[in-house]
């Protein structure tokens, strides 16, 4: 199947000013889109307040509270709703179950750490009951919930260091020598350290099994309990969620995985993950709907913002599984991409606003990603006053043949995805873009792009190549091509007119 991305229509203006003038009202965030946006309220919770010391809670940092937990949950589900509340100290536990109208504060100096025992992490089969595939237990879990908050300034740590598995390209030497000296197991090669040798071993039976075409059973996960991890917080088809204050950090996998969601509102969110953490995302909202994102900081070993198009719930209306989403006033330090959609796409994504972020160091600034066979229909993408600086490899980039890899390792392993390519529609309108050497602007196999003013270094390279016999339509308006040492560079097999210069 011929995978990539049908239509794109990207407004990109890299300015440099960040709006100020005081904090911004919710309503704010919804003025002059260009998109209709369905009005969304904060949850509200019933005036009661539960502590988990009330329940039993120690805070010494060694004594487990997974069951003060739950029953400081319990209690607030049976009176109707309310807060959770988690005071100041270091509080051990397993894993949380949330339920409907509870709001779970945690206080400033407050530190819920996840224990460091797997064991207390088991595998369960899908909560829907109709998939016979199965995960670990998410350190925070929601399922079919509303009405649900994550507040206050305190710190989830997800203890990740005990699951996932380093390169050796990603740590100095001094700490990759620690590293190893700590224990563990080195992989074959010396590029990679696993947790243990049964993790190595549980990847390779994994694979084996899945080419097999096998369907696995609760038995055959057990042989990958030290290799597949869960994600910090996940919530299954829930809706009118809001997360405000807390920082989640060191998660195993994903850190804030919502998944058939509606009405979420996350701001003022904190997501720290070593560099060398795979798999780490920060922010993934997968098939969700009506989504505001801002004021949020994050700094992990991939992807920073990730929408993930994939299949909707039954409850949900059909269309687009990724709809009305904004993002705004957004910072990015280190990640694989600063703002991201895949590497899945077919369930379809429209309406979408991306204002005022800044990714420094990110190995991509704008990346979209798709592996063949998970392509669909990506439109009425909207970027304006983005900034970006030190971006590793490409500030926008197009991956319709994604295989998985890191940008950098995906670059390496075929050059040609450096550009964009397989793209129908991509408008880039008074953008400022300083490439550190070759082309502006790589175009493979694209069609109706439009570069509207903008500026570029003198003495550039290149400001345009342009290669694949499907590119047509290229429209460069308003562009000094004087400045560059070559203006446009066609393959052979491009046509003569492809790109014309108004």
């Amino acid at each position: 199947m011929f995978c990539k991305y049908a239509v794109i229509a990207c407004i990109i203006m890299f300015v440099f000013s960040i709006s100020a003038g005081g904090q911004k009202q919710l309503k704010d965030y919804f003025t002059n889109l260009p998109f209709p946006m369905p009005e969304m309220k904060e949850s509200q919770f019933p005036n009661r307040t539960f502590s988990i010391v009330e329940y039993g809670a120690i805070a010494d940092g060694h004594t487990m509270n997974t069951k003060p937990f739950a029953d400081a949950i319990a209690a607030c589900v049976k009176t109707g709703g309310g807060t959770v509340l988690v005071p100041p100290g270091t509080w051990l536990t397993g894993p949380i179950k949330l339920e409907s109208n509870i709001n779970l504060h945690v206080e400033k100096g407050a530190l819920v750490q996840f224990s460091k025992n797997i064991d207390d992490y088991p595998f369960i089969q899908n909560p829907d009951g109709k998939s016979k595939r199965f995960g670990r237990t998410p350190l925070i879990s929601v399922y079919k919930a509303s009405n649900i908050a994550f507040t206050g300034e305190g710190i989830f740590n997800g203890a990740g260091e005990v699951w996932r598995y380093v390169l050796h390209e990603d740590l100095t030497e001094l700490q990759w020598k620690a590293l190893v000296a700590s224990g563990g197991v080195v992989s074959v090669n010396g590029e990679a350290w696993w947790p243990s040798k049964e993790a190595i071993e549980a990847e390779l039976f994994l694979k084996s099994i899945t080419q097999s075409k096998k369907e696995l059973t609760v038995e055959d996960y057990e042989k990958t309990r030290e290799y597949l991890r869960p994600s910090l917080i996940n919530l299954i088809q829930c809706n009118d969620i809001l997360f405000d204050g807390p920082t989640f950090e060191n998660s195993p996998k994903f850190h804030i995985l919502p998944v058939q969601c509606e009405n979420l509102i996350i701001r003022n969110v904190k997501v720290f993950a070593p560099v060398s953490g795979k798999n780490t995302d920060a922010i993934d909202p997968a098939a969700c709907r009506n989504v505001l994102i801002y004021n949020c900081l994050i700094d992990v070993g991939d992807d920073g913002i990730c929408l993930k198009p994939g299949a909707i719930a039954e409850s949900q209306k059909p269309g687009p599984a990724c709809e009305n989403i904004v993002v705004a006033d957004c910072v990015v330090y280190h990640a694989h991409g600063g703002f991201v959609i895949g590497s899945e796409s077919y369930g379809g994504v429209r309406n979408v606003s991306v204002r005022n972020c800044v990714f420094i160091g990110t190995d991509v600034g704008l990346r979209f990603k798709s592996a063949r066979d998970r392509g669909g229909l990506v439109e009425n993408i909207f970027f304006e006053g983005i900034q970006m600086r030190e971006i590793v490899t490409d500030a926008i980039l197009f991956d319709m043949y994604y295989s998985g890899g890191s940008p950098d390792v995906e670059a390496r392993k075929d050059l040609t995805i450096r550009k964009i390519a397989d793209a129908d529609g991509v408008q880039l309108n008074g953008c400022k873009i300083v490439p550190q050497s070759g082309a502006v602007f790589n175009v493979i196999s694209s069609c109706n792009v439009t570069v509207n003013g903008g500026s570029y270094p003198s003495a550039t390279d290149m400001f345009m190549k342009v290669v694949g016999e499907t590119s047509e339509n290229i429209r460069l308006i308003g562009v000094d091509l004087k400045q560059a040492k070559n203006a446009v560079e066609l393959d052979a097999n491009v046509k003569v007119n492809a790109v014309k210069q108004e």
